[in-house]
């Protein structure tokens, strides 16, 4: 009845639990030990040296007792045989008295002895003759009580066996009527009310948010009094990618629909058709930071955000923020031999580009490792080099190509693995190929104006949208975004 009570108590209590997930907030870094010497917050996690070496403890076992716990046993007494004290023979007296007074005076010879016993046994015989039967008859009235007294203890043991029994069972249950109605007390005094209250709050949780869903439910009925227009039409033409789009004559920068194999659903993407002659797809984009990515795993496996809006032309020509998902991506890369172009502009107007012509990702099986080669372009060779104001291994821990991809959620890069207080997702606000941790960081925090410091910053690292190699750790940039097509030798 206790578990029952328990358990149902605390189902009550876990579905009050305010469940909504808005934001994630890093659980580990109240605990976090600081460390004995400063280190300036960038776009990596400089090695710490001189750590002490991993010495186990061991033990040395416990000396086993020895001795004995008792003395020797007392030997068996020897028993000593008395001296047997020999009969004194009498002389013989040759007078007229007898060895014992109690036989009388024998004179002048003991004849007359054999006499008085010969009739004194006449006489015993006759008394034992009649005493035996009734002897007989005493021993079998014994017997008869002694049967009787001996059936009377046994039936007397089994009666205090049982009444022994009795006294046992009727403790045990006075001690569990009296447990139980301990608890009964405690629970109508104290974990009642307790209860009481946080389903009390719990009901008036529950009663908030059937308010705000009535208030939405109402906002959608109105706007849906007048029939839904299309704000984003989709053109008629589609194909693989962006390239085949291009080449079936869509050469409009606008929202496409592309179907890479028969196998997948055909799906929405934005197509930059101006760019270096055209074809590209747009993977990546951030351009006002309307979109949180600082996302989970599986969004960014499937994708997020908005493809593209209606800047008034009828047609949706204005990318929005947004990530392509990972599965399509490796999908897309996969199929050939595919280039990226990564263009970005900071607050000044100012653009700038690095270009791989080799680019591919691959599949969920390996945490989608990132590959590129053949770099060209002024923003910095950040994937390959790493961040070229860092020098020796703390410049190669930024390196991005060869890493796999890490969100928050799902720990795969460089700094200290399996270690949930040293993990860069978390830290520097978006998933994305870490190492240990970044020299470029595209999907970090959006911050407005771009420079930003440690103190802005939600745990004091270099969290916003950052290409060290053109501006550094401390500064956010404006736009970015990332674009592939199918890489031909000539064009």
């Amino acid at each position: 009845m206790k578990t029952l009570l328990i358990l149902y108590l605390c189902a009550y209590a876990a579905r009050g639990d305010d469940l909504e997930y808005d934001d994630y907030e890093d659980t580990k870094s109240s605990t976090r030990k600081n460390t004995t010497a400063t280190v300036d917050a960038r776009g990596h996690r400089p090695l710490q040296r001189g750590r002490e070496p991993y010495s186990p403890t061991r033990y040395a076992p416990p000396t086993v007792t020895s001795g004995n716990r008792y003395g020797g046993r007392p030997g068996t007494a020897r028993v000593t045989q008395g001296q047997v004290q020999e009969k004194q023979e009498q002389p013989e007296a040759g007078g007229c008295t007898h060895a014992s007074e109690e036989l009388g005076v024998l004179c002048p010879n003991g004849c007359e002895l054999k006499t008085a016993l010969l009739k004194q046994e006449r006489t015993v015989r006759t008394s034992l003759g009649e005493l035996k039967p009734q002897v007989d008859e005493l021993m079998r009235s014994s017997n008869q009580i002694y049967n009787y007294v001996s059936s009377v203890s046994v039936s007397l043991r089994e009666r205090q066996r049982v009444i022994d029994a009795n006294n046992a069972v009727v403790s045990v249950y006075t001690e569990n009527v009296e447990e139980q109605h301990a608890y009964i007390k405690e629970t109508v005094d104290t974990i009642f009310p307790s209860n009481i209250r946080i389903l009390q709050g719990v009901l008036d949780r529950v009663r908030q948010k059937i308010q705000k869903l009535e208030k939405a439910i109402q906002a959608q009925r109105e706007d849906c009094k007048e029939p839904c227009k299309t704000k984003c039409p989709i053109p008629v033409v589609s194909g693989k990618e962006c390239e085949d789009i291009f080449r079936r004559g869509g050469r409009d920068s606008q929202m496409y629909m592309v179907q890479p194999d028969s196998s997948v659903h055909p799906y929405r993407v934005f197509c930059d058709q101006t760019t270096q002659k055209g074809g590209w797809l747009l993977i990546q984009n951030r351009l006002d930071g309307s979109v949180d990515f600082g996302r989970r795993w599986d969004d960014y496996r499937r994708g997020f955000g908005n493809i593209a809006f209606d800047a008034g032309k009828g047609h949706c020509e204005t990318p929005g923020e947004y990530w392509l998902g990972n599965d399509r991506i490796s999908q897309l890369t996969k199929m050939g031999p595919t280039e990226v172009l990564i263009e970005m502009q900071d607050w000044t107007g100012a653009k700038v580009h690095a270009q791989y012509r080799q680019f591919t990702v691959q599949s969920d099986t390996s945490n989608y490792v990132l590959s590129v080669d053949g770099y060209s372009g002024n923003a910095g060779n950040s994937f390959m080099e790493g961040a070229l104001e860092l020098f020796g291994v703390n410049r190669t821990m930024t390196i991005h190509n060869a890493m796999r991809f890490s969100t928050y959620d799902r720990d795969n890069d460089n700094w200290s693995p399996g270690d949930p207080s040293k993990q860069c997702s978390r830290e520097d606000g978006g998933g994305w190929w870490y190492n240990r941790c970044h020299s470029s960081n595209p999907n970090g925090r959006y911050y407005m104006g771009g420079a930003y410091t440690r103190y802005m910053a939600k745990h004091g690292t270099d969290d916003g949208v950052v290409w060290m190699n053109w501006k550094g750790s401390w500064y956010s940039l404006k736009t970015i975004s990332m674009k592939i097509r199918p890489f031909f030798a000539s064009k």
